[in-house]
């Protein structure tokens, strides 16, 4: 129950885009009046995962200052109040500012929870929690795209209700967890008393340019794929998200294979998955047809289910307790921006190329690139054996 418990608020940064997608349509009707509305009203979906972006490393000083399981309380609290604001609030402006509120919210959560994972379980057992993570966000996507439809079809403020479910997630850590103390795991985590230890900027740094890089792709056919059938022929709304969902439980499935190989050296389980991106995106956008186009979607999302748990795990095994928050809330930073920034960077492609199936293409070369950078700079940055160092510590 204690991983559980840390492990469902993974769920809410799902949530705070894929449950009001289908209502979007509903929203910008309600505020065409307002002045650049069409530019305005997206951003209730986008401006959480920027100020994630923006907001995680201060989250994760803040758990490593003040402690992780008070401020996660905490965080649960504002995030159910300023997450059903929306219900309530009339002007647009305002309601921003609450998904603002959201953001700050989410990103304590998202950083503080990953952090107690790291430090409530070594090894094996960790490398599990964590990859759980990413298997549970994709399912969740499924379900909250269709609670957000069902909901709004009895008006678009109906499925923010849904954010007080974060108060049940509160229930569950105040009843599952404790508050961790430094040292409980030194012997996991090579953490010292005394003296905080240096912040390993190089290893980190590296861990987060290359999540960046693939968060870009990470997110590329959960945003782009309804487009890319539209392209194809397939212009009925609906079918497209259907299929669009049955092509990314490749997400799911990576995870699962993550878990059996999970304990291969992270060079070679990179190269794995950057191979894998680029095999979904070449088929993408070579495809004459639909069919084609989900086996492409599938085997992108194949990759990216295994790439997502290996970067967190990688990032986690690096980082003793006293620092763990702060380079747990670095590491959620890179993944959001990256986030952020994968509809813009297709985008541009896009126009540079003059389509979207193009685009797909060239996004194949970039994780060929991707998988060339890994082979020469992951190796330099390995994952510690935990039973190892256990064991030469102790006898040490």
């Amino acid at each position: 129950m204690t991983g559980f418990s840390l492990l469902l608020p993974i769920t809410l940064s799902t949530m705070a885009i894929v449950l009001l997608a289908p209502i979007l349509p509903q929203i910008m009707q309600n505020f065409s009046a307002v002045p650049g509305y069409d530019y305005w009203v997206p951003m209730i979906l986008t401006i959480p995962a920027l100020c994630v972006a923006l907001f995680s490393p201060v989250a994760g000083m803040l758990g490593d200052r003040f402690g992780r399981r008070r401020l996660l309380i905490g965080s649960f609290v504002v995030y159910g109040v300023v997450g059903i604001a929306p219900v309530f609030l009339q002007d647009l402006t305002a309601i921003l500012i609450s998904r603002v509120g959201v953001g700050l919210a989410e990103a304590l959560i998202m950083v503080l929870s990953t952090t107690m994972i790291g430090d409530c379980y070594q090894g094996a057992a960790r490398d599990k929690w964590l990859a759980g993570q990413t298997a549970f966000a994709s399912m969740s996507a499924l379900i909250f795209f269709n609670v957000g439809g069902q909901l709004g079809a009895h008006g678009w403020r109906m499925p923010f209700w849904v954010y007080s479910s974060a108060l049940v997630m509160m229930a569950l850590v105040i009843l599952f967890t404790r508050e961790p103390e430094n040292g409980e795991n030194s012997l996991a985590d090579g953490a010292h008393h005394g003296a905080r230890p240096p912040f390993p900027w190089g290893r980190i740094g590296t861990i987060m340019g290359i999540t960046l890089y693939g968060s870009v792709f990470f997110y590329t056919v959960q945003i782009q794929a309804s487009r890319g059938l539209n392209v194809l022929g397939v212009t009925d709304p609906a079918q497209a998200g259907f299929l669009t969902s049955v092509a990314s439980i490749g997400v799911p499935l990576g995870t699962f294979i993550y878990s059996r190989i999970g304990r291969w050296p992270v060079q070679r389980l990179l190269v794995l998955e950057f191979a894998l991106l680029a095999i979904g995106f070449l088929t993408m956008g070579r495809a004459s047809a639909p069919n084609g186009f989900l086996i492409g979607c599938f085997f992108n999302q194949l990759g990216a289910g295994m790439l997502l748990p290996t970067l967190l795990v990688w990032a986690m095994s690096l980082l003793p307790f006293d620092i763990r928050a702060r380079g747990a809330g670095l590491w959620q930073a890179s993944f959001a921006l990256g986030q952020f920034l994968s509809p813009v960077v297709v985008t541009f492609i896009t126009r540079q190329v003059g389509g979207l199936l193009g685009a797909f293409t060239v996004l194949s070369a970039g994780a060929v690139i991707g998988l060339v950078l890994v082979l020469l700079v992951a190796g330099r940055v390995s994952r510690p054996d935990t039973a190892a160092s256990i064991k030469g510590m102790l006898h040490g």
